[in-house]
């Protein structure tokens, strides 16, 4: 093989895997926003009082609740559950917390590359709503945002309404993982 040769074809397989991860990549953005459309379509059945409304019939996760952030233009159905492939596909109300919008914290994580990628631009001040099915959207106010070891921090219970936001950080790390994570903490007012 001469070396001609051989830059063509390292040449070509470097094209070839370069689109693959190119596709690979747009496919997750794809796969998140046909995923919301899906959702919001569950989301509306839930509202109407249909009980775990699957978005597709092969869904092992259901509509819990709705979360809009006017400021960044943000208007999200959050899953129930936590697992990566509840994540794959929104962000998850960790189910051990308290309903978002209800006395105690709740706690909803979702990945940065995607459906809370704009968490990054949450600054105190913004406003939060949280809508549950059957109910009035509740107004909470980011109160502040953190950088947290993942191995050490705990979160409590509080008794006032309070939401915490929580996805993976650096934002625009290159190795996915790693032990920090990004906070975002919004409380109701009065109490």
């Amino acid at each position: 093989m001469t070396p001609r040769r051989a830059l063509i074809g390292l040449t070509i397989l470097l094209a070839v895997v370069g689109l693959g991860e190119l596709g690979r990549g747009v496919w997750i953005h794809l796969k998140a926003r046909l995923a919301q459309h899906l959702l919001q379509r569950a989301w509306a059945r839930t509202a109407r009082g249909e009980d775990r409304a699957r978005p597709w019939p092969w869904a092992d996760t259901w509509p819990v609740a709705r979360l809009r952030v006017p400021a960044h233009g943000i208007d999200l159905i959050v899953l129930s559950g936590v697992s990566g492939r509840t994540l794959a596909f929104g962000p998850g109300h960790a189910p051990d917390s308290a309903a978002p919008g209800t006395p105690g914290t709740a706690i909803v994580t979702g990945h940065r590359d995607t459906h809370f990628r704009f968490l990054e631009r949450v600054k105190p001040g913004d406003e939060v709503f949280v809508e549950l099915p059957g109910r009035r959207p509740r107004r909470l106010t980011v109160e502040a945002t953190s950088v947290v070891d993942s191995r050490t921090a705990v979160i409590r219970s509080e008794d006032r309404a309070g939401l915490i936001l929580v996805t993976c950080y650096p934002f625009d790390a290159v190795v996915p993982g790693g032990p920090l994570r990004y906070v975002v903490t919004a409380r109701a007012g009065g109490g």
